[in-house]
């Protein structure tokens, strides 16, 4: 079923250019605007379906807002689309039930979010589709708006090319592109000479710690260390010692190309043996409508440089520029071949989080479950490997659950809505047991008309907002839940590493203030932190009463000056503000008196078609033709030589600021 634009579809901040039969020309403003979608006419079939494409020559990003009864969007789905290309967009229905976080896009599409709580059809007031605040007014064409039950399984792309030989941006220009491989040799040749290993200041360890403020006698392994009101990470040999540098060290073998092969200039056969380990399946997307299939351009660029000894060189050659700008961490999701013979200390994450075949909502598991302690136990075995390493300084359980996406989700409400008969739902039902006695007793509490406590059993929606007491009685029993999440892993873990710290969750943001619910068990708490300034989230950590060092395990700067059209979670201008940034907020992680350290998402830029899940962000300290961005490095390693006075109270942080642009980001 087609829908015919009306001009009475327009948001504020929206107007129309021109149109034609099937399409028409819209100019947003800045702020945010865009149209209101059909849903007086969307109630029946399951996909709306649309046509999209942005004037500009930046990526662009969209919110469909989902608005209830209180006028206030419930749920919101972001998407992103390619600039001055035609996107094929698909909004499931489905979504709108809150069960997934990041679906599946189409391909030509970038990375797709559900925001918030689920909304059931009935409930929905209306639905809108807003750009996200950009830096200028933008100009886009929406065309061939349908309704359908019918997924689209084939989809017409543009008959362009996107992407060069070296998976480069083919259509734009910038200073630092490379222009051929036999360029990118000499380049790379004279990195590897010029990367002798070892840290460029006489004052540090050799783990990268501070030899000017020796903490305690040293234990051989990493530990926190609590002195005159500031927590402190103390290296093995007990000097002290702030963690910096960045995630996913590797060689990455995730530029999704599946159903985009048009659009790439280059792309070797998987069968051919100097390249198929540089291709791999989508690891992520469970039910999957794509057979999806990732390269590596960075990998295959090396080896068209290198040879067949492409990775040793590689290894030698990372290693060394990290060092040099004072890089003294390997973050999260690191190669670990690294971990064995690269002087770089590392963090590293339990391979799997334990699970149970039955959830709570999205990944949460039934945790008072005889299977979550069991697979906890199992889990924490793949520790007992690295137990005796000096160079790892610690491990965190898992990163940003997506249930925690949720804000201010109570965790019984959806024990009492999910229908399946969870040892969690069971218990829950037994501790309203104890404490009521009757139903009538529950009853008058809750303001409930049960006739039993068996219908408890069934679905039973938003169950704490039915009165105080419910509401009391379901945060009581989410705690529960949160302190065995938390606590079954964690002592499982200890048990088998009693050497290493436990570095907390990753929590993508405190969701909830319940989520420092058994902070106890760690010896970090981590959250992931996209910000100018992170003061105020280590600042809100320590006020929800966690004694212990934070770590910040995520954050990035993005510009749109050299080939990727989309910043990432915090934009800037250039390059050269990407390090002013960088150190803006190291130094200030250093001066808190609870931050230990903070990882830069990430070693290397994102693919400019998007990498498995469809980001393309310029947040990389490396170009995906393992060139640095020298301005960047530059300030990397400035404020790596002031950050552990800065820690110290002896220099104060930098109060030279970066120009933000809003971000380009899904």
């Amino acid at each position: 079923m087609k829908i015919s634009f009306d001009v009475k579809m327009l948001t504020s901040g929206a107007s129309l250019l021109e149109q034609e039969k099937d399409s028409a020309l819209l100019k947003l403003s800045k702020d945010g605007a865009g149209i209101v979608l059909p849903w007086d006419v969307m109630k029946n079939e399951r996909y709306f379906m649309f046509q999209i494409e942005t004037l500009e020559e930046h990526c662009d990003a969209f919110n469909v807002y989902v608005y209830g009864k209180d006028d206030e969007p419930t749920m919101t789905i972001r998407f992103g689309i390619l600039p001055q290309i035609t996107t094929q967009i698909c909004l499931d229905k489905e979504w709108f039930k809150a069960g997934v976080l990041f679906p599946e896009a189409l391909p030509g599409e970038l990375k797709i979010v559900c925001h918030g709580g689920r909304i059931v059809p009935e409930e929905i007031t209306r639905i809108e589709m807003k750009t996200i605040p950009v830096f200028h007014d933008i100009t886009v064409r929406i065309s061939n708006m349908a309704l359908t039950d019918t997924y689209p399984e084939d989809v017409k792309l543009s008959d362009v090319k996107l992407v060069d030989s070296l998976g480069q941006n083919k259509r734009k220009e910038w200073s630092g592109k490379t222009k051929d491989i036999e360029s990118l040799k000499s380049i790379l040749e004279k990195q590897v000479k010029d990367g002798e290993q070892g840290y460029p200041f006489e004052n540090w360890s050799k783990w990268g710690g501070w030899k000017n403020k020796k903490l305690a006698k040293g234990t051989g392994f990493f530990t926190k260390y609590k002195a005159d009101g500031k927590w402190w990470l103390a290296d093995p040999d007990g000097y002290a010692f702030f963690s910096a540098g960045p995630d996913c060290v590797n060689v990455p073998v995730d530029c999704r190309v599946d159903g985009i092969e048009k659009w790439l200039d280059w792309l070797p056969d998987e069968k051919e043996s100097a390249y198929a380990e540089m291709f791999s399946p989508d690891r992520v997307f469970k039910d999957r409508k794509r057979n999806a299939k990732m390269f590596s351009y960075a990998g295959a660029n090396l080896y068209r440089v290198f040879g067949e000894d492409w990775y040793q060189i590689w290894k030698k050659m990372m290693a060394g520029q990290l060092m040099q700008m004072g890089i003294n961490t390997l973050g999260n999701w690191s190669d670990q071949r690294l971990f064995d013979n690269t002087p770089i200390p590392y963090v590293t994450s339990l391979p799997e989080f334990p699970e149970t075949k039955k959830k709570i909502f999205r990944d949460f598991p039934d945790v008072l479950s005889d299977e979550y302690k069991e697979n906890a136990k199992n889990n924490a075995k793949a520790l007992a490997a690295r137990k005796d390493d000096p160079m790892m300084i610690g491990y965190f359980l898992r990163n940003e659950p997506s249930w925690a996406f949720v804000d201010n989700l109570v965790l019984a409400d959806e024990v009492l809505y999910n229908p399946e008969r969870t040892v969690c739902k069971e218990k829950l039902i037994a501790a309203l047991k104890e404490k009521y006695q009757t139903v009538e007793a529950l009853n008058t509490a809750w303001n409930t008309k049960f006739t039993d406590f068996d219908d408890l059993y069934q679905p039973i929606r938003d169950a704490s907002a039915k009165s105080e007491a419910a509401k009391e009685d379901q945060k009581t029993f989410s705690k529960e839940m949160l302190r065995a999440y938390v606590e079954i892993p964690s002592k499982a873990c200890r048990k088998v590493d009693p050497n290493h710290m436990i570095l907390g969750m990753r929590w993508a943001w405190i969701s909830d203030p319940d989520l420092a619910t058994g902070w106890e068990n760690f010896d970090v708490f981590s959250i992931n932190c996209y910000a100018v300034d992170p003061t105020e989230a280590i600042s809100h950590v320590v006020e929800l009463g966690v004694d212990l060092p934070v770590m910040i395990g995520e954050f990035h700067f993005g510009a749109l000056d050299t080939g990727l059209s989309a910043t990432g979670l915090e934009g800037v201008l250039t390059q050269k503000d990407r390090g002013k940034a960088y150190s803006y907020y190291c130094e200030r992680v250093a001066a808190h008196p609870n931050g230990v350290g903070c990882h830069y998402f990430q070693c290397y830029d994102q693919f400019v078609l998007g990498r498995f899940d469809g980001e393309n962000y310029n947040i990389g300290l490396f170009d995906i033709c393992s060139r640095p961005y020298q301005d960047m490095a530059s300030y990397v390693k400035q404020c790596s030589e002031v950050m552990y006075e800065i820690a110290d109270g002896t220099k104060v942080p930098t109060d030279e600021k970066a120009e933000s642009i809003p971000m380009i980001a899904y």
